[in-house]
């Protein structure tokens, strides 16, 4: 495997798993209820796997993401947004 490939599954798997945490958290029936959850970076997680997840949330229809620190975000979606 050259360098670049090695990057590109090390980048795609931090991307995946930040992914797969947002989802869980998202799914929480609790969350669910209120149609909104803040959620922190954990310091494991990759920086640029950080952002391309929330920017490719911000740009779906009916979800808001709103940057509250650095590594700290609320994302919101339908009703939260009527608010």
């Amino acid at each position: 495997m050259n360098l670049i490939a090695a990057r590109t599954t090390v980048s795609s798997k931090a991307y995946e798993h930040v992914g797969r945490r947002i989802q869980m958290m998202v799914s929480d029936p609790k969350v669910q209820k209120h149609q909104a959850v803040s959620i922190k970076r954990r310091d494991d997680e990759a920086l640029d796997a950080w952002d391309r997840v929330l920017q490719e949330l911000d740009e779906t229809d009916g979800v808001t993401v709103e940057r509250l620190g650095q590594d700290h975000v609320r994302i919101g979606w339908r009703s939260y947004l009527d608010c």
